[in-house]
Formats: structure tokens, sequence, C-alpha cells
């Protein structure tokens, strides 16, 4: 197995839909913790606004536990389901797609 995996998932989230939309997060994190592809690290949620765009903004930074672990979530159906509900509640913006996701490594520089 290869080490953990950091996502950086970034959603633009259509105005006033930000409740429902942080809902379907929270199940999502129960999810994925449920089907073992994410650690035990404690889920980051954050909400703001990009700079010069109008709208709710949030980034939500956690660990796969592998490499692999979200090809492995693309071909579970629970997964899939939540990330469905998510497409309405959210708009391309400034330019930008509805969904962004950044996969990085950490490095150990101590």
């Amino acid at each position: 197995m290869s080490a953990p995996v950091t996502s950086l998932a970034q959603y633009r989230v259509k105005p006033g839909s930000e409740e429902q939309f942080l809902e379907i997060l929270d199940r999502h994190n129960v999810v994925l913790r449920d089907l073992e592809l994410v650690t035990d690290r404690e889920v980051e949620v954050y909400l703001g606004a990009e700079r010069g765009v109008e709208g709710p903004y949030v980034v939500e930074v956690f660990d796969w536990v592998d490499a692999d672990a979200a090809m492995r979530a693309h071909t579970h159906p629970r997964v899939s389901a939540l990330w469905e509900s998510m497409g309405p509640l959210c708009e391309e913006r400034g330019g930008r797609p509805m969904f962004e996701f950044v996969s990085l490594g950490r490095l150990d520089r101590g």
C-alpha cells in the first residue's frame, strides 16, 4: 500500500445551498470512513469566498488511505450517489468548474 494522499477538494456552491451542501459533505465523510477509504485524520472543511468572485466557496481537506483510494471511491455506489447529489447544489463560476480536486503528497521536511 502506498502512502496517504491528501485531497484538496474545492466546491463552488450555489448561493443559498450552503447548509444542504454541508450536510451532504458530512455524510460523504462518514461514508468514506466507513468504507476505509480515508485515514483517521480529522477532515477539515472551510467556507469562504474566492477573490473577485461572488458566491460560497467550500474547501475540504482529507487524506485518502493510499493513491488508489479515490479510484475505488469512484466505483462504489454509496459514494457515487453522494457525489451526484452534490452536483445540483454547485455551479461553474468565475470561469472555473463547479468542482476542482488536487491530490498532494505530504513532505517530511523535519
